[in-house]
């Protein structure tokens, strides 16, 4: 008699389930939310890891690349510390959410919700307020056209600036005045693997070194099944004006 399999299978976290690569921060893992031809926004719900519609997008302006975050990252207090000491702000905060990507490639890639390797090559140390948020430039891994470019000044001048207006301009809204939001810094590859590490690193101070520490259990307490990894606040990445 033929025992049936009890094995069961169910997809990754995007954010908390994946590694961020065993070569990261040099390659990295990336996931995808959303590819230049998307005419409405997405972003990974936090709790479920599921790729949700946040919004339409209200006007003509698209992202030139694909653009996602990097698994197990997390734009916390070392993340915030770095922006404050290379731009001399004061009271940086970290915005919360894992560090965004943007992947370059010659290569048409229909939709999102998928993983692909990148090299990162530099990024953009944008500031929203008073919280940074940092954009790494990557190249995809092994693209004909950009995979061999290592500096982010051997990208074209004006992908740059396509880049620039992007993330200046996104988040503005006409009606509801202007928003705060600069690019202070581009910088980079040696600084762009030195945030994703600091994000790494306050990826495992929020969420690895708890349960890592051992805590006193009562009787009762001894039977819960161990906690599962949640964001801090907010279901999509999206919740503070979107990402």
């Amino acid at each position: 008699m033929t025992k049936k399999s009890t094995q069961t299978t169910s997809q990754a976290h995007p954010w908390h389930g994946i590694s961020p690569g065993p070569e990261a921060p040099e390659v990295v893992t990336a996931y995808i939310e959303i590819v230049p031809t998307d005419a409405v926004k997405y972003e990974m719900d936090k709790e479920s890891g599921i790729l949700m519609l946040d919004r339409p997008q209200r006007f003509s302006s698209q992202c030139p690349t694909l653009y996602g975050f990097i698994p197990r990252t997390y734009c916390g207090e070392q993340v915030a510390k770095r922006c404050a000491e290379r731009t001399g702000h004061k009271d940086i905060l970290g915005d919360g959410d894992p560090i965004d990507i943007c992947v370059l490639t010659e290569k048409v890639v229909s939709n999102g919700n998928l993983l692909v390797h990148a090299v990162p090559v530099g990024g953009f140390r944008m500031v929203d307020g008073n919280e940074a948020d940092d954009k790494i430039i990557a190249v995809l891994e092994s693209d004909l056209v950009y995979g061999e470019l290592q500096y982010i000044a051997q990208l074209p001048r004006p992908l740059l600036d396509r880049l620039k207006h992007y993330f200046l301009t996104y988040k503005q809204i006409p009606g509801e005045g202007k928003r705060s939001v600069e690019i202070a810094e581009v910088y980079d590859r040696q600084e762009a693997m030195e945030v994703i590490r600091r994000s790494m690193r306050d990826y495992d101070k929020l969420f690895v070194e708890p349960e890592a520490k051992p805590a006193k259990k009562s009787a009762s307490s001894a039977r819960r099944k161990a906690p599962v990894a949640k964001a801090p606040a907010g279901k999509s990445r999206g919740t503070r004006g979107g990402k």
